[in-house]
Order: structure tokens, then sequence, then C-alpha cells
């Protein structure tokens, strides 16, 4: 028989393999860089702006909360190297742009709001000298560099104090444009620098422009937007406004507008100012914004204009509603803006022209194909790290490279990074879950638990992220990705079953479901088994008998799986009355209606924590998969598990003292959890396996919450 580790060599292999035969170009995923290695002493790290030295070999990135510049060495794209970082004399980094070996960094130095100052610093990236800096008379935001290598534009935003005047423009000083001339190597010449007056263009506070985001084009036209003000300006290189518009507002259909634990694409919004944030040329003529919105708006999307200000396109809510269908769909946000489109990149690929659309809050990069400016085409969506802020592309190297810049290590989430994508030819590997297709739109997320179907389908629930809508998810996994193809909501006497936090599902060999429900007693949640009719109602409650109640903590049921007359339960944490580093698996019969308990021993920790997150009945055996509560750089235990199904046997009625049960270790997860260049998930909580022996793995995404959204779910070949 061969050896655990030559099996997942060949599993992993065999994965590879699979979509070689196709041929065809996309962006994927091939490294995920931790900006806190250039950091280390950093208590919080971001990565927002960022940029690519000439030669595209070297990344350097804005760290505002750590006040420094960081460099990466991507000569081997897919193993970026940290080469350290350059404090900022002063202040803070607002934006990085390059030329050639030499970097420009805006760098905010205002004493407040009613003061603001900000230097614009020419630093050489070999030896980190500075070369020139020059005073920018503001706070500066956004930096573009001509793609002649001519100037530097500089946004000087002068933001407005958001706790003052119920944060509303006018806020003064107003804000304006830089124009700074290059020498050769970048040289600048501080005396040479032009500001452009932006005041008196727009209908919303027009004394007081706030310019947020800046692009060049190669006739060296400058736009601007001017986001609080709502508004999109066109400059030409000598600083004349050449034109200016409003950038106006659109009518959204089919959003959801109310955070109440449910994904309902039911409402709509008229009239929404889109306050773009990002923008880009696309050719000549035309620019592109993304509507991320401010005080008053944030239309969800993207606005293609010419430059005189005619609308040209109008992306809507399609945008939104593709980051829907892959489960990224931040919830939280359902009252504001939505997935938030913020950041942006143009570039060609190919000779095919591309913008690359920042979801924030959905941490999600559209891929669009804009080479008809008034009929954009979606072409992916990628995964990023949490809260992208800046991408630069490379095509030189066909290269697309992302700075995320939320930091969660002090709660627990994952720290910031600077992703890195390259364009091949090869099948796109992400999503891996997508509910296009149905008739509706259907929103998911929170992948808690599942269970394979005889037909080879897998059906998967919602944990209590969606509180008001527990639902059951069928799942067509012989499509690729995997598609939900029908969705059952759970229901007492036909409304949304409340009280519950689904975490496990069976079949109950008659078209329905037992489902194991993680209690907690200071929400009133209780620990519970639901039997579920085909339809999704509740015809059977189970509660916990009183010398389980007596020692429960809130980190109960993970997983639920049915043998015959058994249903087995794996307990996440241990228990009060549980010795260290053992959790319960439960027995319930349903004939005797008695219950029965036995220990799996779980590994220690290295950091953290170490629980159960699922149960599964397949042949001889009973499957866990037992898991750490770390991820990235700090995972260690993501493992399937199994014991013979025969140790059940030896469980003991409750009351009586355990035996525990002798695991054997089935499969290390963790290869697979970088397989697509992303850092490791915490919470791998589903595990289906097929009649041959095919394991098919998910991960839960918090429902968008301080977390990617992303949702890996894969398929393991039998072994």
């Amino acid at each position: 028989m061969p050896t655990r580790s030559l099996m997942l060599t060949s599993a992993l292999a065999m994965l590879a393999a699979a979509p070689a035969l196709a041929q065809e170009m996309n962006f994927n995923r091939i490294a995920s860089f931790p900006v806190a290695l250039n950091t280390p002493e950093a208590d919080e790290t971001s990565a927002e702006i960022i940029a690519a030295t000439g030669d595209g070999m070297t990344l350097i990135y804005s760290d505002s909360p750590a006040g420094v510049i960081g460099f990466i060495d991507i000569t081997d794209p897919a193993n970026p190297v940290a080469t350290g970082s350059f404090a900022l004399p002063n202040g803070e980094p607002t934006a990085v742009s390059a030329l050639g070996q030499t970097v420009f960094v805006a760098e905010n130095t205002s004493e407040s709001y009613t003061a603001p100052s900000g230097v614009l610093h020419a630093i050489d990236v070999g030896s980190r000298n500075v070369i020139a800096s020059c005073d920018l008379g503001g706070q500066p935001d956004s930096t573009a560099v001509a793609p002649d290598g001519s100037f530097i534009t500089v946004a000087i935003e002068n933001e407005r104090d958001e706790d003052l005047g119920e944060g509303r423009v006018p806020q003064m000083p107003a804000g304006y444009l830089v124009i700074q001339p290059l020498g050769a190597n970048g040289a600048m010449d501080c005396a040479a620098q032009i500001r452009v007056d932006l005041t008196g263009l727009t209908d919303i506070a027009p004394e007081d422009p706030e310019p947020e985001f800046v692009d060049v084009n190669a006739q060296g036209d400058i736009v601007v937007t001017l986001q609080e003000n709502n508004h999109i300006v066109v400059v030409s290189s000598a600083g004349e406004v050449l034109s200016h518009f409003s950038a106006g507002s659109v009518t959204l259909n089919s959003v959801d507008t109310e955070e109440e634990g449910a994904l309902l694409f039911t409402d709509s919004l008229a009239d929404i100012p889109r306050e773009p944030d990002a923008v880009q040329w696309i050719d000549a003529n035309h620019v592109v914004i993304a509507n991320e919105g401010d005080m008053d708006g944030g239309s969800r999307g993207f606005t293609v204009f010419h430059r005189d200000g005619t609308e040209v396109f109008e992306a809507g809510a399609s945008f939104e509603h593709a980051i829907v269908q892959i489960g990224h769909y931040p919830e939280e946000r359902s009252a504001n803006k939505g997935v938030e489109p913020e950041g942006m990149e143009v570039a060609n690929f190919g000779g095919v022209p591309m913008m690359f659309l920042l979801a924030e809050r959905a941490s999600v990069i559209g891929v669009y194909d804009m080479s008809n400016p008034a009929a954009p085409a979606l072409a992916q969506l990628l995964p990023s790290g949490i809260s992208p802020e800046g991408a630069m592309a490379i095509p030189v190297r066909n290269l697309l490279v992302t700075a995320n810049e939320f930091d969660g290590r002090e709660d627990g989430a994952a720290p910031a990074h600077v992703m890195i994508y390259e364009y091949q030819n090869a099948p796109a590997a992400y999503p891996h879950l997508t509910s296009a297709g149905m008739d509706e739109l259907t929103g998911w997320g929170a992948i808690s638990g599942q269970v394979m179907a005889e037909d080879g389908t897998i059906y998967a629930i919602s944990d209590s992220f969606y509180a008001m809508q527990p639902t059951i998810f069928h799942i067509d996994v012989s499509q690729t990705p995997a598609r939900i193809v029908d969705t059952i909501r759970v229901k007492r006497e036909g409304q949304p079953a409340q009280l519950m936090d689904m975490e496990g599902i069976a079949l109950d060999g008659n078209g329905g479901f037992w489902i194991a429900s993680e209690g907690r007693s200071d929400r009133l949640v209780p620990h519970a088994i639901y039997h579920v009719r085909a339809n999704g109602e509740i015809r059977q409650s189970i509660a916990l008998p009183n010398e389980l109640l007596a020692v429960e903590t809130r980190f109960g049921f993970e997983g639920i799986t049915r043998v015959g007359d058994m249903l087995y339960m794996a307990v996440q944490r241990p228990w009060r009355d549980d010795p260290d580093n053992h959790a319960k698996v439960l027995g319930y019969n349903l004939e005797a209606k008695e219950w029965s308990v036995i220990h799996y021993p779980l590994t220690v920790p290295a950091t953290g924590w170490v629980g159960l997150s699922e149960i599964v009945a397949h042949g001889d055996h009973l499957y866990f998969v037992e898991r750490d509560n770390q991820l990235a750089g700090a995972a260690v235990t993501k493992l399937i598990t199994r014991v013979p199904l025969s140790a059940m046997d030896g469980m003991v009625a409750l009351g009586e003292t355990p035996a525990v049960l002798a695991k054997e270790t089935v499969v290390d997860l963790i290869p697979y959890l970088t397989s697509t260049g992303g850092y490791v998930l915490d919470k791998v909580e589903g595990l289906a396996i097929a009649a041959d022996g095919t394991m098919w793995v998910s991960t839960d995404n918090d429902g968008v919450d301080d977390h990617s959204g992303e949702t890996m779910f894969f398929a393991i070949p039998p072994m």
C-alpha cells in the first residue's frame, strides 16, 4: 500500500494535470505576499497603492500605518521576496508611482485638516536615496506619471474632516491639481511645478474641489475625479482645463439595501450619485470611473464616459450581481455602498485593453475586456486579499499585482497582502462555486457543512451569519466551477427558521435531512438536531439531554452523519467535562432515543486552538475534518482524519468515562489550500465523500465579514 505522502503527491499531480487540455488565456493568482515581512516591528501594516519599476522586477507599495514604503523583489513572481522598507521622514505615504528605477512618493505632512501640507519625493529604488523633494502645498492623494515620463501629476485633495459639519463639503482649504515636470531619470525641477485651480467647475461645493484620483493618457492629458463634488475634469499637460462634467447618477434595480442577516436582492435605489474614486483612460477619448460613493452616492459599479462628458456605458448593478453569484457579497454593507468599487487599473494584454476593477468590500477583482468602450465584457472575477486598494499591471511580464490594505491580525483575521497574478494559457482557477445560471439572483456564503447525495450532487448549508435566511444549497459538482442549482429555505411553520446555527447536514434516507445546529446559550440559540423535510420545513427537533446541557459551551456541533439508525455528531472543542485536547463525538440512536459518547484526540495546537469541523461516514470509516483556528503563515493543522466505523462500538452512555478513538491522518489539506496562490484560509468546514471515494472539501468565508470572501470548494481524487 502506498504511503500517505505519496498518495497526496499523486492526488495533487492529478489536480494540476487536469486542466492542461484547455487552451485559453486567463489571469490566475500565483503568489501572496504578507507585507508584515517588510515591517515585522510594526503593530499594523497595510498595502495601499502599488507600483513597479520599469523592468517589472521590483514592486513598491505605500504602507500608511507603518509610515513606510515597502519593496518586494519579484524576479521570480511566484516566489516574492521581502527587500525591506523606507521610512518617510515626517508623515505618511498616500501614493506611489514609478518611472524606471525611480519611485515617486506622495507624503502627507498635514498638521490638521485646516492646515494641510505635503511633499513629493523622488527616491532611487536601488540605493534608497532621496534624489529630490518638492513641496506640494497641500495634502496629496493619488499620483500618476505621464507615459512619456515628462511629468508626474498629483491630486491635492485637502480632504474634509468627516466629523465636522456632518462630514460634508465645503470645508476649506480647497484642493487642486499639481503637475510636476520631470527631467532625465525622473529628476524634478520644483520651481517648474504647475498648480491647477479646479474651483468654480462643479455644481456641488464649487468653491471646494476635492481631487481624488488622477490618470494620464498617451497624449499627456490628465483626468481627475472630484469624488465629493461628483465631477470629472480633463486637464492638459500645461494645466489648461479642457473639459469637465458631472459624474451624474444612476438608478439600481435588484439590490440588497437592508443589513438583516439575509441576502435579498429585491430593492431599488433611485438617482444615486456616482461619486467616483478611481479613474482610468481607456484610450485617447474614453475614461472609466469606479463609482465607490462617499457622502451620498455609490452606484456599486462603473461608468464609461467620452472625454467630452457623453455617457457611453453604465454598468448598473451588473458588476455587483456577478459578485453575488460567486459568494462574495458583503451583506453588512447592504445599507451603504454594497461591493464598493474603488481602485482600478487599465492595461493592454495581448493587444486587448483590459480593465481591472477592485471591489473593496467584496475583495474581488473584475477583469473586463474594454475593446469596445460602449460594451465592456466581463471576462473574469479574481479573488483578492481583504480590501484591495491599488492595482498595477505589468504587461511585459504578463503580470497583475494588487495591494490589499486590511490588516486584521489584532482580531485574528488575515494580515495585509500583496497578491500576484499571471496571465496564463490555462483555465481560470477561480471561482470554485457559483450560482450563475439560476432563474433568480441567488447570493450565498458561510458554507459550514455538506453531504453527498446518492446521485453525486452535494447539499451544503450556511451558518448563522445569515440567521434570517437559513438555507440548504443544492450543488451540481459535475460542472466547472461547481454550480448551485437550487436552494431550500429552512422554515418553521412556513417562516424562516430562527435561532439556528446550521453546522452539519446528513441525509435521512427518505428525501429529507438531519441538521446539526451549534448552540450558543448567551444568544438563546439551542444545541439541537433538526429533522428537515425535503421542502425545508422542520418536522422534528431533538434537544440535548440535561447531562450535556450541564457541561456544554458555545463550541458545539460542527458536523453530523447518519449510519442506519445512528446519528453521529462532532463537537468542535472540549466541553467543561472533557480532558484537555479531547472533543466529544456524540451518538444518538433514533430508535432507542439514547445518547452515547466517545472522545476524539485533538492535535495539540501550536497556537490558538484545534477542533473538529466535520464528520462523514463513508465505507468502513468515519472521516473528520480537524483544524486549528489559524490562517496564512500561522496555519499548521488542517487535516482529514479517519477512524474505523467499528471503533464506534466503544461508545458509552452519558456519565460513563469515554474511550479515546485512535485516529489516522488521511490528508494534509494545507497544500490544497495554497494551490490557488492564496494564503491558507482558516475555516475548512465542509466535507462530502462520493461513492468512488472522491472527497469534496469547502471553506467557510464568514459571510465576507473581515474576510476576503474567498470560498474554496475542491475535489481530492480517490486515494
